[in-house]
C-alpha cells in the first residue's frame, strides 16, 4: 500500500485534469538482463561488491542518467505540490470562495449532511480547475516526456474522469461523516474523528482490489502454468493458502513493472502487473513474488494500518489544536464559523498538507524498512538473488539507483536499486553451495542443474 492510498483514505483530496495532446515518446526501456554479469557468477572467488557493480554496469549511462533526472525531479514535484495546494487553499480562503460554496449549498438544501455533500462537489470541482496546470505537467506530460506512460490523450482522459468519480463517492462518505462528528462531539471530535478515519481506511483497503482496481484495470487469473506453478509451489512451502495468482493489465497506463500485496482479510491478493510478465524471466516473477509473500507472511498491511492509526491520531491531535489557533486569528476574516463549518475544509486540508510534507521521511521509512524485510523474506523463499538483481534493474528505469544515504532515507519509500542489488548477492556469497555444489554421482552429472543454479537465458522469455 502506497502512501498516496493512505492519503486518499484520509480524505487528501487527489486532483485531475484532463487536457492535453502530447504523444509519448519510446519507452525508456533499460536492457532485460538476462544473462548474469561473470563478476556475479557462483565461484569461489565470489566478491559482492564486484557482483553488485557489475550488474550495475548492464545500464547504460544514458539510461541512469535519465532514470536519475526522473526521480530527482520528483523531490521537487513534492514541494511543488505542496506549495501549489497551500496556495489554492489560501486563494480560498482569503477571497472567502469557500464561505460562498457554503452558503450556496445551504440555500439549496436544510440537511446537513446534504449541505456537506454539495460543498464537496463544489470544493472537488473548483479546486480540479484550480490545479489544472500542475497535474497537466505531472501527470502526462512529464510521464510522456520520461516515456514512463503509454495512454494517448483520450483514454488518459477517460481515467481521470473515473478517479474523479471515485474521489467524489469515497470523498463525500468520510467527509459527511467526519463533519457529522464535529458537530455531534464538538470537545472529543479529533478522538472520534481519529477512529471513523481509520474505520474509513480500513473500509477502502478492503474494497480496493474487488471493486476500486477494476475500474481502471482488467485484473484476471494468471493461468500459464510456467509462471503459476513455481509461485504456487513457493506459496504452499511457506504456508500461505493462494490458489490463484492475478494479472493486472498495467501496460494500458505504464511501461513500468510491479507486483503488490493489496486487500485485506478476505479480499487479499498479490497481483502482477503485464509489464512483469512480459519483461521479466522467470526467476525474476520468482523473486519478485517471493517479496510479495514477505508482506503477506510478516502481516505488513496488518502493521501498516496500526502504524496510520498512529499517524491518523497525532494528526487529528495536531489538526484539533491548529485548526483553533488558526481560526482565533483568522476565522472572521474567512467568515468561517468554527470547526463544524463546511467552509472550513480548505483549511484542514492545508494544515493536513503540512503534517504529511513534515513527516515525509518518518512514512517513507517505514513503508522502506518493510520492503527491505519483505527482501529478505523473498530471497529466502525463491533462492533467486539474480532475480532480484534483475528487477532491481528494470525498477531502476524510474527510480534512481544510487542514492545518497540521507537522500535514500528522506525520499525513498523503498531501499535503492543500489542497496537491493548488493543484499541479494551478500545473500548469494552466504549461500554459494546452492549454486556450486556439484552432484554425488556421475548418473547425477549427467543431469539437468536446477532452475536456481542457472542463469537465466533469452530463451526463458
Amino acid at each position: 500500500m502506497t502512501l498516496r492510498k493512505a492519503e486518499a483514505a484520509l480524505g487528501l483530496l487527489i486532483l485531475f485534469c484532463v487536457c492535453a495532446i502530447a504523444q509519448p515518446p519510446a519507452a525508456n526501456q533499460m536492457p532485460s538482463v538476462l544473462q548474469v554479469p561473470t563478476a556475479a557468477q557462483a565461484t569461489p572467488n565470489f566478491d559482492v561488491n564486484a557482483a553488485t557493480n557489475a550488474y550495475l554496469a548492464q545500464i547504460p549511462p544514458g539510461k541512469t542518467a535519465r532514470s536519475d533526472a526522473y526521480f530527482e525531479g520528483g523531490y521537487w514535484m513534492i514541494l511543488w505540490d505542496f506549495l501549489y495546494g497551500v496556495v489554492v487553499a489560501l486563494l480560498l480562503l482569503n477571497t472567502r470562495w469557500s464561505a460562498k460554496m457554503r452558503d450556496l449549498a445551504e440555500r439549496v438544501t436544510r440537511f446537513k449532511p446534504l449541505q456537506t455533500f454539495l460543498y464537496w462537489v463544489e470544493y472537488l470541482i473548483v479546486t480540479s480547475i484550480l490545479t489544472f496546470p500542475l497535474t497537466v505537467y505531472e501527470d502526462y506530460l512529464r510521464e510522456h516526456k520520461y516515456g514512463l506512460a503509454t495512454q494517448t490523450l483520450g483514454p488518459w482522459m477517460g481515467d481521470q474522469l473515473k478517479n474523479l468519480c471515485v474521489n467524489l463517492v469515497l470523498g463525500a462518505v468520510l467527509v459527511t461523516l467526519l463533519f457529522g462528528v464535529v458537530r455531534r462531539l464538538s470537545r472529543t471530535w479529533w478522538i472520534w474523528g481519529a477512529g471513523v478515519t481509520f474505520v474509513f481506511l480500513i473500509f477502502v483497503v478492503l474494497i480496493s482490489p474487488v471493486y476500486i482496481v477494476p475500474i481502471f484495470n482488467k485484473v484476471t487469473r494468471l493461468d500459464d502454468p510456467k509462471i503459476v506453478d513455481p509461485i504456487l509451489s513457493m506459496a504452499r512451502a511457506n504456508g500461505i493458502p493462494a490458489k490463484d495468482v492475478y494479472e493486472i493489465d498495467a501496460s494500458r497506463q505504464t511501461t513500468r513493472i510491479s507486483a503488490n500485496v493489496s486487500g485485506f482479510a478476505n479480499t487479499m491478493r498479490i497481483t502482477l502487473n503485464d509489464n512483469l510478465l512480459r519483461r521479466g524471466s522467470p526467476e525474476e516473477i520468482q523473486a519478485v513474488m517471493g517479496h510479495e509473500m514477505g508482506h503477506y507472511v510478516m502481516n505488513h498491511i496488518y502493521k501498516l494500518l496500526v502504524f496510520g492509526l498512529i499517524v491518523i491520531v497525532v494528526a487529528f491531535a495536531y489538526l484539533c489544536w491548529s485548526l483553533d489557533w488558526a481560526l482565533k486569528h483568522w476565522g472572521e476574516k474567512w467568515q468561517i464559523r468554527g470547526i463544524g463549518d463546511t467552509a472550513v475544509l480548505p483549511l484542514v486540508l492545508l494544515l493536513g498538507s503540512v503534517f504529511g510534507f513534515v513527516i515525509t521521511p518518518i512514512m517513507n521509512s517505514y513503508v522502506r524498512t518493510q520492503e527491505y524485510e519483505a527482501d529478505m523474506y523473498g530471497l529466502n523463499t525463491s533462492r533467486q538473488p539474480d532475480g532480484v538483481a534483475q528487477a532491481a534493474i528494470h525498477v531502476g528505469e524510474y527510480r534512481k539507483m544510487s542514492p545518497g544515504p540521507v537522500e535514500e532515507w528522506i525520499f525513498f519509500d523503498h531501499p535503492s536499486g543500489r542497496n537491493r542489488i548488493y543484499a541479494a548477492m551478500r545473500w548469494k556469497a552466504e549461500n554459494l553451495k546452492l549454486f556450486t555444489a556439484k552432484p554425488e554421482s556421475s548418473e547425477k552429472e549427467s543431469s539437468p542443474a536446477p532452475l536456481l543454479a542457472q542463469p537465466a537465458d533469452a530463451s526463458r522469455k
